[in-house]
């Protein structure tokens, strides 16, 4: 039984070894079998250039962002007479001409308003402050010092104007226009270049693109300031003129 056992413990040495040599003979070959990396070059191929297309625009539409504030010792006084003011802003601004879902709630508050007592060394409350804010749409640029007009003399020494700027009410044209001159700049840009390294140009590769456009601000409308009640004509309000801009980056493939 001893000697049954050595024989076994034999035969499996000999297996061991013999599949450690035929391991170290298939080394070599697997290693000459395996791909080598190969990197792929990630630098632009080709003529890379940007264009700009710009259309001037007039202004179509006018935001104009305004609203009420009201402060009273209590919400429920300062409440009640924001309220009382709104509704007055509102009525002026549909008799106005300005239809309803043109008219949009931009920002509604109610905060507290306190100062530092030096005698108790602490804030005291001072009263409550109403804030309500609207933006409003007007399509009839030529209507917007006769709205400001009106809702100042609704809104009293409780209204605020905030800003107003003028845009376009439907760009898509004119981004279609400032897009075709901006590929014409990029295609004009591009054939300079292949005549200057000596190859001609071949077919747009690559092609992106970005838009802006340049809204017209009243200077006079920049900060919230209260609208001054001697006000007896409508202000002086011009649309002015803005700019749809649009840029593109286009890669050109090269024929030697």
């Amino acid at each position: 039984m001893k000697r049954k056992w050595l024989v076994l413990i034999a035969l499996a040495l000999v297996s061991i070894l013999a599949v450690t040599a035929l391991a170290g003979c298939a080394g070599p070959v697997a290693a000459q079998g395996t791909p080598s990396t190969v990197q792929i070059s990630q630098q632009p191929q080709g003529i890379w250039v940007s264009g700009t297309g710009e259309v001037a625009v007039t202004p179509d539409i006018a935001v104009l962002r305004l609203g009420i504030v009201a402060q009273e010792t209590t919400v429920a006084v300062a409440q009640s007479k924001a309220s009382e003011a709104m509704t007055k802003v509102m009525k002026a601004l549909t008799d106005g001409g300005i239809a309803q879902k043109d008219i949009q709630t931009g920002s509604f508050s109610i905060n507290q308003r306190t100062r530092w007592d030096d005698q108790k060394q602490m804030e005291t409350v001072t009263g409550y402050q109403v804030t309500n804010m609207v933006t409003v749409k007007i399509r009839k640029t030529d209507k917007v010092g006769d709205i400001i007009d009106s809702v100042v003399q609704a809104g009293g020494d409780l209204i605020r104007i905030n800003g107003i700027n003028f845009s376009v009410d439907d760009p898509a044209n004119y981004y279609q226009q400032a897009r075709e001159k901006a590929m014409a700049d990029a295609k004009k840009k591009a054939e300079q270049l292949a005549s200057l390294a000596g190859v001609s140009l071949g077919k747009p590769t690559y092609v992106a693109e970005g838009a802006q456009m340049s809204p017209v601000y009243s200077s006079s409308m920049g900060m919230a300031i209260p609208a001054p009640t001697i006000i007896t004509s409508a202000p002086p309000i011009s649309a002015g003129e803005t700019k749809i801009t649009l840029n593109v980056q286009v890669a050109y493939s090269v024929n030697q």
